[in-house]
């Protein structure tokens, strides 16, 4: 089984330990972009593409022949949702959406927070676009720090407006028809579920908002144990 928001390193450690063989077989099969040429031609990797679900492989299942498997899925799902058109934008756009919030209701406003960003040219300051620049670096030491924020990989959003430059994990069909039909909303920040102990988003149209938004999040975390 292959959850939702996975990302290559994430599934080739997943089938290393089920005994698939060793995560670099799985790295360097998942580079082989001919899988998904047609659908994505700047794509350089499967990322994005490796539909997340639950597999039923032969345990003589070749690295390359998983990832045949799991691109037809994708492409199943696609079919279903109707996606045709500026697939990289939208599986890019769906990989962050994934990344940001596993509460359902929240897809198309998280897809749309982003959206409106695009719309105004600026940075969509995306912490899991930079952690997955650092993955790819071989630099993620499990924790995002400050000086994290500031490394120029492609995929800092922090520093470079529009979209990174490819998907940053696997979405699920949710994800995908979320950012291919983003709620119509005017909210500009959010804080991610993920993040809150309230395990639910806030959202806001302004920079005071948020910060309102983070105060109060800060507030949760001290009265839940954090830091």
């Amino acid at each position: 089984t292959i959850p939702e928001g996975s990302n290559l390193f994430d599934i080739a450690a997943r089938l290393e330990q089920a005994g698939f063989g060793p995560r670099g077989d799985f790295l360097a099969a998942a580079g082989q972009t001919n899988l998904v040429a047609d659908l994505d031609p700047r794509a350089t990797s499967l990322e994005g593409y490796l539909f997340p679900d639950t597999y039923h492989l032969s345990r003589k299942a070749t690295p390359a022949q998983i990832c045949a498997t799991m691109v037809r899925q994708f492409r199943a799902e696609a079919a279903q949702l109707g996606l045709k058109e500026h697939v990289h934008e939208v599986v890019t756009l769906a990989s962050l959406v994934e990344r940001e919030t596993a509460v359902d209701t929240e897809r198309p406003l998280v897809a749309s927070v982003l959206d409106n960003r695009l719309a105004a040219g600026m940075p969509l300051m995306t912490d899991p676009a930079v952690t997955y620049g650092l993955q790819l670096e071989n630099r993620w030491r499990g924790t995002i720090y400050q000086s994290d924020l500031a490394r120029d990989t492609a995929y800092n959003t922090y520093l470079h407006k529009g979209l990174p430059p490819g998907p940053i994990a696997n979405p699920g069909a949710r994800s995908l028809r979320a950012a291919m039909n983003p709620a119509t909303t005017e909210y500009l920040y959010f804080v991610a579920a993920s993040a809150n102990p309230q395990g639910h988003s806030l959202f806001s149209r302004s920079l005071e908002e948020q910060n309102h938004n983070v105060a109060g999040y800060r507030n949760a975390v001290k009265k839940a144990g954090g830091r």
